[in-house]
């Protein structure tokens, strides 16, 4: 699936984009007229595609097998950002202990909680598909029950997920376990993993429905209705404030995957943009460990973006361009530690 590979591709622009327009410029969400758009479906997006990707319809799930893939992604998902997260702080903060335990306890892991959270996600679903051994025999294929598991830990997620936003319950989150182990930002993003994974296996049963005809166009003025509702109206109050913005982050991430699929030919390898999206989006891992470090200061551009907002164009603009030159220098630098076979294998988990 090449243009899934772009899709992930345009996924990271997001958010080396996002990170330049936070941290370079020093734009908030609170000001800007891009960035609250942005994040509704950036991570989701991310997570999505991990989650589509993590579907193996020929995978065993043994005890053995799980074991193993289970290492496996402990290797890549926590060495390379503890390494990378230390070498932040050795060159960008004056002192080196205060600082990694200040984001050790912090749930955002100095910005490097993405591989940490991701690894707590495969671990949930690789339990899940473990779960499936111990019922029943399932239907042919294996695969009724095995979705049914996976249907239930979803519609758990979305419970979950949407507690977060309740101040009586948040509270039950603001505690040293939560904070030391992200599990927050998990459950923060979990819904948008099992969302990707089960449109996985139900890919061929999607491709057959005549989405285009009605599905997009219902999409599309969702989207809209709940973009209006969290960004102008504010209808709703109280339990019910993040209904609008959850489904306009489905929504979103929906639109962008038809989006991919249905002008896929633009995607594909013999064309540049899709040549250049799927380069970008094959080294996710390089780049996401990289472009901290590699982040400018550019504070005067982040007044004179304030100084003539709103301009949704002129910020995407702006913090795509010095986005792109800043993943152009991380790949070059992840060229260059890819030539050591330690490096490539530890780093950034290829042998």
């Amino acid at each position: 699936m090449e243009w899934l590979d772009a899709m992930r591709g345009l996924t990271m622009i997001l958010v080396v984009a996002y990170h330049v327009a936070q941290i370079s410029f020093g734009v908030s969400e609170r000001t800007s007229s891009s960035l609250p758009f942005l994040v509704l479906f950036r991570m989701p997006l991310f997570f999505f595609v991990s989650g589509f990707l993590a579907y193996k319809a020929s995978f065993e799930w043994t005890v053995p097998n799980t074991l193993r893939l289970t290492w496996k992604k402990l290797k890549i998902q926590v060495l390379p950002a503890l390494v990378f997260l230390c070498v932040l702080i050795i060159l960008r903060r004056p002192e080196f202990w205060t600082p990694f335990m200040n984001a050790m306890h912090s749930p955002t892991k100095g910005g490097y909680w993405f591989t940490w959270v991701l690894l707590q996600m495969f671990v949930i679903y690789y339990l899940a598909c473990l779960l499936q051994r111990c019922l029943p025999p399932s239907p042919p294929k294996g695969k009724g029950a095995n979705n049914a598991v996976i249907w239930v830990l979803f519609v758990v997620s979305l419970f979950v997920y949407e507690s977060l936003y309740l101040p009586k319950i948040f509270t039950f989150y603001k505690n040293d376990f939560f904070l030391y182990s992200s599990l927050i930002k998990t459950l923060n993003f979990l819904p948008f993993f099992l969302f990707g994974n089960l449109v996985h296996r139900y890919w061929e049963k999607i491709l057959k429905l005549d989405i285009l005809s009605w599905f997009f166009p219902l999409l599309t003025i969702v989207a809209f209705v709940c973009c209006a509702d969290i960004f102008r109206w504010h209808t709703l109050k109280f339990a019910w404030t993040n209904l609008p913005r959850t489904v306009a982050m489905f929504s979103l991430l929906s639109m962008v995957l038809i989006f991919f699929y249905y002008y896929k030919e633009w995607f594909t390898s013999d064309k540049v943009i899709g040549r250049s999206l799927q380069y970008i989006g094959v080294r996710t891992l390089d780049i996401y460990l990289l472009h901290f470090i590699l982040l400018p200061k550019m504070p005067q551009v982040g007044e004179w973006l304030n100084h003539n907002r709103p301009n949704f164009i002129l910020e995407i603009v702006t913090s795509f361009s010095v986005a792109l030159v800043v993943i152009g220098f991380c790949l070059l630098i992840s060229h260059i530690l890819r030539i050591s076979p330690i490096f490539r294998q530890y780093l950034f988990g290829r042998k």
